[in-house]
């Protein structure tokens, strides 16, 4: 019935809300390093007596489905199930750990050696993968995530994504990227990024010489970010509200732009039309309350971290990096990600 994050965190509340959940302030008790996830969910539970059900579902798990969450629901909701926790099928054989200094041998635990199974003649062995825990207040309130009528949900391998350790990460982005959650939408290439100047390219700062000419400061990772964009076959422009024709000139990035802009959304609508895209084809990097309408009409749209808070709202993606520190190049990384999740439907 609702989407809770649950944190001590101001920057976590910030993110959480922008993305529309609610949240829930964890008190000092319940945020050591050593807390539990049941303890949180127990303290909640203390402020919400209207909550009879429970998803908690792990941050560590990228790859969960909406669809798997609706199955769960229904058995707790309409099967009668107490608890449903999520498992993955492995075909690993497990034997028995010997400790330095011990003298005895391994033994092993689930197979025999002499008749060892192939892969695909053993059923293999559940696992619980983390990925959520659905469980009724009565339960919790005992103590327990698991417990009374239990049943497991088996998901699919490729869904069973658990970021543990340092290695997990780039296996966890290249599975994602072949079966995560996109939407119900079907995606599209990138076809243009649009970047405003002022915040994004540069960091915003205008530095005035004793002769009365402006000096602006840029990175030269964005300038590489730009031409593997334009490697790629994306067209990139620049968007301006006050004039720096003279600026842009001196960075030779050989882009189209638009300076004195008034009205930057009907300059996007111009050039998406023009070039005869749809929306979805079309990535815009704002900073400002001028770029909120762009980056909401954007199929995909990135602020700098730097950037105004109702940009950021506004934002699909903020980036770690500043304005005019490398956030175009950190950006279009992440149009990258996307063009690899579409060639990668073409494939299936």
């Amino acid at each position: 019935n609702s989407v809770w994050v649950s944190t001590d965190h101001d920057e976590i509340e910030k993110v959480a809300k922008q993305f529309g959940a609610q949240v829930h302030r964890r008190s000092p008790e319940v945020s050591q390093d050593s807390s539990t996830s049941l303890e949180a969910i127990r303290e909640f539970l203390n402020h919400h007596h209207e909550v009879d059900i429970v998803g908690n579902i792990q941050a560590t798990s990228p790859c969960l489905h909406p669809s798997d969450l609706i199955k769960v629901a229904d058995l707790i909701q309409k099967e009668g199930f107490d608890s449903v926790f999520s498992v993955v099928r492995r075909h690993q054989f497990r034997w028995s750990e010997v400790k330095k200094g011990e003298n005895k041998m391994t033994e092993p635990q689930n197979l025999n050696p002499a008749k060892r199974y192939r892969r695909q003649d053993w059923p293999g062995e559940l696992y619980e993968n983390g990925s959520f825990y659905f469980a009724k207040r009565h339960l919790i309130e005992k103590g327990y995530l698991q417990g009374g009528k239990m049943a497991y949900y088996e998901m699919r391998a490729e869904h069973s994504v658990d970021i543990d350790i340092d290695i997990d990460w780039p296996i966890a982005e290249q599975r994602v990227l072949s079966f995560g959650y996109f939407g119900k939408e079907p995606l599209k290439e990138v076809k243009l990024l649009v970047c405003s100047i002022d915040g994004c390219l540069t960091n915003g700062r205008i530095y005035v010489t004793e002769d009365q000419k402006e000096m602006v400061s840029y990175d030269y990772r964005d300038l590489v970010g730009i031409d593997l964009l334009k490697k790629r076959g994306i067209q990139v422009r620049l968007i301006s509200d006050r004039d720096c024709s003279k600026t842009l000139s001196a960075m030779q990035l050989g882009c189209i732009a638009k300076v004195s802009a008034t009205n930057k959304l009907q300059v996007l609508e111009d050039w998406q039309k023009d070039i005869g895209l749809s929306w979805k084809e079309v990535a815009y990097l704002g900073n400002e309350e001028s770029d909120v309408e762009c980056l909401k009409k954007a199929g995909m749209s990135g602020v700098p971290a730097d950037a105004c808070a109702v940009a950021q709202k506004a934002a699909g993606y903020i980036c770690k990096s500043s304005g005019g520190c490398g956030a175009i190049r950190e950006f279009a990384e992440h149009i990258f990600l996307l063009l690899e999740k579409v060639n990668s439907a073409r494939k299936q």
